[in-house]
């Protein structure tokens, strides 16, 4: 994952509308990755367990996935076969995104880190860590080096990217099958896979919709502005992922402790341990925000050409959504405690109509500005319906100001100062960001910091 940034000083050589081009191409790989794994990374937890103590059941199970995975491939390429330039024309725009040859070869990525990402649920299931480890390392090194070669020996094309990152996923994904039936044999058993598709239908659909969520505003960008416009907008995002991966990383930590403390209760609700990990976890993002907003311009004016500046001024304000990061996971975490997920596709099937609707509307209003405000305002209604959808069966108390009023007060700052003093004075102005960060978590922290010095233990 970390690739997206690690490369992306490299990336500064392409020209911004190849770029944005890359961008796309990226994007619909990253669907047909979702489609073609049918959430077995998801399901394969839950139905390893149940086959575990029978071998050659487990055997059946997981080849059959596998090969599952490849049929319903064969199935999805041979229909973009046959359809892919009509869809890229009708969703793109005739002509500015061709399916012809890079479509065609995002495709076959999608399909590879389809069966790599089910592999790696697997290696995790099996507690498999120095395996995990390993197989990872060595496809983002063949990844990575791949596309650096294509970057600088096929210069200001799409080549070296697309080429780098599939024939990277390719070598990847032809180790993984043959380790997996090496292991676990060569079977095809339909009843073993059956009881499994439930849960994959409700979790295919969950996924595609935050695909949905998460990347139609490069392509309304695109049929509204320009490749271009995607390429220095992507970068800016593509740079912020460093603040996602921290707090997905930390939350991946806590998520298991909370749950136990969940499960412990007899009426569900939070409690002032279990907050302490989200307040926690909302000081991590004040930082994380901050400091990014501080260092990440300068990078992007060292490592990328002017027409790459334009992405500068947006990351203050796209950086803002990670702010409420923290709170959407604590109004999100019942919903698994309490294995409710039934009414998850009806919210986020709302909450993405919201965000289309917004993106058409403001994009062609304000350009990248429309996208970044349509990304922060459907972030806040997400938050209002998880927790609106979970109130009946789970009892919210918490801190406002740790949890709620630090982040906003941030927020609010920056959102009033940027532009009046993003300008003229950033370096100052970014700097300012961090200082105020500290003053307002010291002043949240307060008491425990007094307890901290004066050596008390809270009982």
């Amino acid at each position: 994952m970390a690739s997206a940034i690690i490369l992306m000083p490299f990336y500064g050589s392409l020209p911004p509308d190849v770029y944005g081009s890359f961008s796309i191409y990226l994007g619909f790989s990253l669907l047909v990755q979702i489609v073609v794994t049918y959430s077995f990374d998801a399901s394969i937890y839950l139905n390893y367990h149940e086959h575990k103590s029978d071998p050659k059941s487990l055997g059946i199970f997981v080849s059959s996935a596998f090969l599952f995975i490849l049929l319903l491939s064969a199935g999805v390429g041979l229909l973009l076969a046959l359809l892919g330039n009509w869809i890229f024309d009708f969703v793109y725009g005739a002509g500015k995104i061709p399916f012809l040859p890079f479509g065609v070869l995002s495709v076959a990525t999608g399909i590879f880190q389809a069966v790599f990402k089910v592999n790696n649920s697997l290696l995790q299931t099996q507690g498999k860590a120095s395996t995990f480890l390993w197989i990872n390392v060595f496809s983002f090194s063949l990844i990575a080096g791949l596309t650096i070669f294509g970057l600088t020996f096929l210069p200001n094309t799409l080549w070296g990217p697309v080429g780098g990152k599939l024939l990277g996923a390719l070598i990847s994904a032809a180790w993984v099958l043959g380790s997996v039936f090496r292991q676990f044999g060569f079977h095809f058993h339909w009843k073993s896979l059956k009881p499994t598709f439930e849960f994959n239908n409700s979790s295919l659909i969950y996924q595609i919709q935050q695909w949905f969520i998460n990347y139609y505003d490069r392509i309304i960008i695109l049929m509204v502005i320009s490749k271009a416009t995607v390429g220095y907008y992507d970068v800016a995002l593509k740079f912020l992922l460093a603040i996602d991966f921290v707090l997905t990383g930390l939350n991946a930590t806590i998520h298991p402790k909370v749950l136990g403390k969940v499960y412990e209760q007899s009426i569900k609700s939070s409690t002032v341990e279990i907050n302490r990990y989200y307040n926690g976890l909302t000081g991590v993002a004040i930082l994380a925000v901050t400091g990014s907003i501080l260092l990440f311009p300068p990078v992007i004016e060292i490592f990328f050409t002017k027409p790459y500046q334009a992405a500068i001024p947006l990351i203050p304000f796209a950086a803002l959504v990670y702010l409420l990061r923290p709170l959407r996971l604590w109004v999100a975490m019942p919903y698994a405690a309490l294995k409710y997920s039934k009414p998850l596709p009806y919210f986020y099937l709302l909450v993405a109509i919201v965000k289309i609707a917004l993106l058409y509307w403001l994009v062609q209003q304000w350009g990248v500005w429309g996208a970044i405000i349509s990304t922060i305002v459907s972030y806040m209604v997400e938050i209002l319906i998880l927790f609106w959808g979970i109130r009946n069966r789970f009892h919210y108390k918490f801190n406002a100001f740790k949890l709620i009023v630090a982040p906003l007060l941030l927020g609010v700052s920056i959102l009033l100062l940027e532009p009046w003093l993003g300008v003229d004075y950033p370096w100052q102005l970014h700097a300012f960001y961090v200082i105020l960060s500290g003053f307002v978590l010291l002043w949240a922290y307060r008491n425990e910091l007094k307890i901290f010095i004066t050596g008390q233990i809270v009982k």
